[in-house]
Order: C-alpha cells, then structure tokens, then sequence
C-alpha cells in the first residue's frame, strides 16, 4: 500500500471528511464509469456509485491492504451494481445454451467505434446480457464465477455472453451500414 492512500484511509477512518471527500474524487470517475456499463440509465449509474461509496466508507475498517485501494473499491462498485441489478435479471429471460442456434460471427474493428458508441451499445443490450457481457468481457470473471455471483448455470453465463457478443455484432453491422463504416 502506498504512503498517500494510507494516509488517506487512516484520515477517513478518523472521520476527516477532508480525507473522505478526496478519497471520493480520487475515485469517483472511474467507478463511475464501471456504473454506467452496469445500468441502463444515467440517473440509474449515479444511485450505484453513491450506493458504493457509502459502502467503501463503511466497511474501509475491513480493507487490509492485500490489493490496491482502487481493486478493492472497484469490487464494492460492481458488487453494488450486481445487487443493484440482480432483481431485475429475473425479469429477463435467460436462454441456455443448448437453445442457441448457432450463428456465424462476424469480425468488426472495433477502432472503429468511439468509446461513447461502444458503451451506449453494450447499455443498449438486454439487462441479462449486458451485466453478463461486462463481467466477462470487461471485469475478466469467468464463466464459473459469473454463475455462481448471478446464481445461474455456467451454460446461462455462456449464453448470455455469446447472445450480447451477437447483438453487439449486430448492432455494429447496423451501424456500419447507417454510417458507411469501414
């Protein structure tokens, strides 16, 4: 642990909201960001993010420094998102995957997207697949863990991850035709 984050913790500890507000700043954007890839609305991103903070300040007594304070926020903010959203996944229905049919893949260049285009897309997809998609695709979980976190079949994980794959893919497809892309 650096000297300046542990610093930072003792003084938020000690209640110093000095020391807390630049612990939020110093985070905030960037778990910010992680927010929006796990809800559908701007407002939505926002009561995640305050939701997670009041979380970190709670539990900081319990950080023990065996990863960075950045790892261990961002844990609490994707937690936060998933519980956020675990409710509604069960609105959504999951295919597994023996009931896919097999789709030929198309390959993209991404490069050829913006990051706002690219984030509105994946938060276009259906809850399920989007919180699969980030999971995966972006967090790094496996499969594996992403079904026992969302308690659902590795083989749901599976194929919500490759339906979000296909959507995105289609979506680009879309978009390079509207747009005359590549």
């Amino acid at each position: 642990m650096q000297q300046d984050e542990s610093k930072l913790i003792k003084g938020c500890l000690k209640g110093d909201r000095h020391a807390q507000e630049e612990l939020y700043h110093q985070y905030a954007s960037k778990m910010y960001a992680i927010c929006l890839r796990y809800s559908k609305a701007q407002q939505e991103a926002e009561d995640i993010l305050q939701d997670a903070f009041v979380k970190v300040f709670k539990e900081l007594k319990g950080f023990q420094g065996n990863s960075s304070l950045f790892y261990w926020i961002k844990r609490i903010v994707i937690n936060t998102a998933l519980n956020y959203q675990r409710s509604k996944l069960y609105l959504y229905p999951m295919v597994d995957i023996e009931d896919m049919k097999n789709t030929p893949s198309q390959s993209f260049k991404i490069s050829e997207y913006s990051m706002d285009e690219l984030l509105n897309m994946i938060r276009e997809l259906p809850q399920s697949s989007q919180v699969i998609f980030n999971l995966y695709a972006i967090e790094g979980y496996k499969h594996k863990e992403i079904a026992e976190m969302l308690e659902i079949s590795e083989g749901t994980s599976k194929s919500q991850f490759a339906r979000a794959k296909q959507l995105l893919q289609n979506r680009m497809q879309e978009t390079k035709k509207n747009y005359g892309r590549g």
